[in-house]
């Protein structure tokens, strides 16, 4: 069949429904997974967008027409989907679009957890079945059976964490009419905290803004609320629930690489001379903290397929990244937008100080660009030009290009979807940070 093959992206398969994810497409994912992976049951959730039931019944009637039995679990955030996958046992697909915009769908698919296809590992071979209409027959028809997951998510994601210690925070979240609402509010009010909810209700419209905290204009809301009610802190969540965002006290959105940092020394405590995975985009924050808390930090590629799989096979205790994906071996090795919010009010409860008194030491050493992207023309050959111009520093390819000196370090890699180059750069100090930043950002650009 035709299909636009840019919905097959580097970690799922996304795109603007009707067109070019459609029903029929739905319909041929469906029976080319099964195709795929030779499964007999697959697990299936969907998130809260206008179009994800139209595009969940056609995924159930083509996983069903190529025989597959399938676990409906209804709709779940993407981190209860993980946990049906793990403790069933069984692949998956999970119908959302995370955080793009509310035209969009798609689909986050699981081989076996923590193993999810990806563009590397799965993705383009389905996009081929797809294409190809190469499933074969089927010799039965699938049956859907329903079943509720929420009573044993709320008990795992609670026993990662000592309740009782956990003092009368307030606490201000956001969901942003996501997935996320619903289940979060089950889980906190088994806690001693206070609670002050913002648009919990999951809304496909998205009345209120867009699904992706890491963007300023999404997260205002949030960061004004935090300081009106003079909130201990604020937790903001993508659409899909699987990445996580923090707010201190402050009113001031706190780096991924530094909430990182700071849960994997708390993880460290937990677990003395664990391994903690980082990715190639973090501050020097997480290697340094993580080392003078006795850690060994790892570094990886971007991107779950990458950071998941090496988890596991490491035996680490605890990954982030600077996306706020975070992931956590005691759940299956997955990322939760739920679990992070509970470690950081059981951190908190512990440390007894304020969340900015947290961050300071960072603040004063730690001087980070944040990510900025510049369009070009051939994203492989720039890379090559950086390597060159900057061959006097330690370079490692293990996503793009990264180059360090004693005092500064960055790193350059290419977007998976458009010709677009993202730098993050790191220095010692402000100036040094602007200077490093403006002339490596000239040299992609001219």
């Amino acid at each position: 069949m035709q299909v636009d093959p840019s919905i097959f992206k580097a970690y799922d398969i996304r795109g603007i429904y009707p067109d070019p994810l459609s029903e029929e497409v739905a319909y041929a994912i469906g029976r080319a997974l099964v195709a795929l992976l030779k499964c007999e049951e697959v697990v299936v959730g969907r998130d809260m967008r206008l179009s994800s039931p139209a595009i969940k019944e056609h995924l159930l009637r083509g996983l069903g027409d190529q025989g597959a039995d399938v676990i409906d679990i209804g709709m779940v955030g993407t981190d209860q989907y993980y946990y049906a996958c793990a403790t069933l046992d069984r692949p998956g697909a999970m119908v959302t679009a995370s955080h793009n915009p509310p035209e969009y769908c798609g689909f986050k698919m699981v081989r076996q957890m923590p193993y999810l296809l990806s563009g590397e590992s799965g993705i383009q071979d389905l996009r081929r079945l797809v294409e190809e209409e190469s499933w074969g027959a089927s010799r039965r028809q699938g049956a859907v059976r329903a079943e509720d997951v929420t009573p044993g998510f709320i008990d795992k994601v609670l026993s990662l964490v000592d309740r009782t210690c956990i003092k009368p925070l307030k606490v201000v979240a956001d969901t942003g009419n996501g997935m996320v609402g619903p289940i979060l509010q089950e889980v906190y009010e088994q806690l001693p905290i206070e609670f002050i909810g913002m648009y919990l209700e999951p809304d496909g419209r998205l009345p209120n803004h867009g699904l992706d905290p890491m963007q300023p204009e999404n997260r205002a809301d949030l960061e004004r609320r935090v300081l009106a009610e003079g909130a201990d802190i604020g937790f903001a969540f993508d659409g899909d629930g699987d990445r996580f965002f923090i707010v201190d006290d402050r009113g001031r959105f706190v780096p991924g690489d530094f909430a990182t940092a700071l849960m994997a020394c708390y993880m460290l405590e937990r677990d003395p001379g664990a391994k903690i995975v980082y990715d190639v985009r973090c501050s020097w924050a997480v290697p340094d903290l993580v080392k003078a808390a006795g850690g060994t930090p790892l570094i990886e590629r971007v991107g779950h397929s990458f950071l998941k799989p090496r988890m596991f096979e490491e035996g680490a205790v605890f990954a982030g990244e600077l996306s706020g994906h975070y992931y956590f071996r005691d759940f299956f090795g997955a990322d939760s937008g739920i679990v992070p919010s509970l470690v950081m009010l059981e951190l908190l409860s512990q440390r007894g100080v304020k969340l900015s008194e947290l961050l300071a030491p960072l603040e004063r050493q730690y001087f980070t660009s944040s990510e900025i992207n510049s369009e070009v023309a051939d994203p492989a050959a720039k890379i090559a030009a950086l390597a060159d111009r900057y061959q006097d520093g330690h370079i490692q390819r293990l996503d793009g290009i990264s180059v360090r000196y004693d005092d500064w370090h960055f790193n350059v890699r290419p977007s998976n979807t458009e010709p677009l180059l993202r730098l993050n750069l790191e220095a010692l100090s402000a100036e040094r940070m602007a200077e490093k930043r403006d002339e490596v950002l000239a040299f992609i650009r001219a």
